[in-house]
């Protein structure tokens, strides 16, 4: 019996493989570099500026250093330990305890603070976290119900992260992508996504904010009505997926979201430790930002 033929062009890495590698040793020096010693004093200084009550004692760099630590799977107490590690040889800094860590970790505000240019091409799309890291067998044996968050996304097509919205199972995808039009319409200038957002209330949002938008049509979509999605109902069916796809530029959805979840689940892993609701909520969208801070500084 042949060999089946392999469709489609052969696969070629054009990767550039020293630059690559230096990128992934980068990140080591980035999980373990105490830059927070630099900026303890001043911090601490405006932090507590016209603050009522106990002062505080540890800077939020040395918070947002230990979430990203945490986001790769240490734990609180872990987390204590390392400080103490670095303290006894780095002038015996105060170490945080593990609960303080746990509550002041809860508390970071989470901004996904890019610098962009204006009129970005931009892609949204959702993907699910685990909230328990138990086996399917148990799924399957003990009818245990496995729950998960809903994460949705806005990225551009170099990879970086605009904004993210997070739910429960029942999310309303599409209703967190136009809020997240809207909240950064003056930024963007097209919108990608798939099928699922293939609706009037996207099409007639963007129309409204001069915005393009490259949204995949389903296949039982119709031709009739005036509006924008009836119209690029009209061209996506005379041109067909293929051609469409490739005048819109369509394959730049990729890098904007699948790339980016590919890449979050594989650096962070996709299960939520977090066991109170409100907490599960800030660790998803927490993992998402220790992803965007990594590609910013490595």
């Amino acid at each position: 019996m042949g060999k089946n033929k392999r469709w489609g062009k052969k696969y070629k890495d054009k990767r550039d493989w020293p630059t690559y590698n230096e990128k992934l040793v980068n990140r080591g020096e980035y999980y373990i570099n105490p830059k927070f010693l630099q900026t303890w004093n001043p911090e601490i200084k405006e932090m507590n500026n016209n603050k009522v009550g106990n002062p505080y004692l540890y800077p939020e760099s040395l918070i947002e250093f230990l979430a990203i630590l945490k986001e790769k799977g240490f734990k609180d107490r872990d987390l204590e330990g390392i400080l103490r590690g670095l303290s006894k040889n780095m002038n015996n800094f105060p170490v945080i305890s593990y609960s303080q860590i746990n509550r002041r970790i809860n508390a970071l505000d989470i901004q996904f603070s890019n610098e962009y240019d204006n009129k970005l091409i931009v892609g949204i799309d959702g993907t699910g976290h685990k909230v328990t890291n138990r086996g399917d067998w148990m799924r399957h044996v003990w009818k245990v119900k496995r729950g998960w968050i809903k994460i949705v996304i806005m990225g551009t097509i170099d990879g970086k992260i605009v904004d993210v919205r997070v739910g429960t199972e029942k999310y309303d995808e599409r209703n967190a992508g136009r809020i997240m039009i809207k909240k950064h319409k003056d930024k963007i200038k097209k919108v990608l996504a798939d099928g699922l957002h293939d609706c009037n209330e996207t099409f007639d949002l963007c129309e409204k904010l001069g915005i393009d938008t490259a949204i995949k049509i389903r296949e039982n979509a119709s031709k009739k009505g005036l509006g924008r999605r009836p119209r690029e109902v009209r061209k996506y069916k005379k041109k067909g997926y293929k051609k469409w796809a490739k005048e819109k530029k369509y394959g730049m959805r990729w890098p904007a979201t699948e790339g980016i979840f590919s890449a979050e689940k594989r650096i962070f892993g996709e299960c939520i430790t977090a066991t109170k609701k409100a907490n599960m909520y800030k660790q998803a969208k927490r993992k998402f930002w220790a992803y965007n801070k990594l590609i910013q500084n490595c």
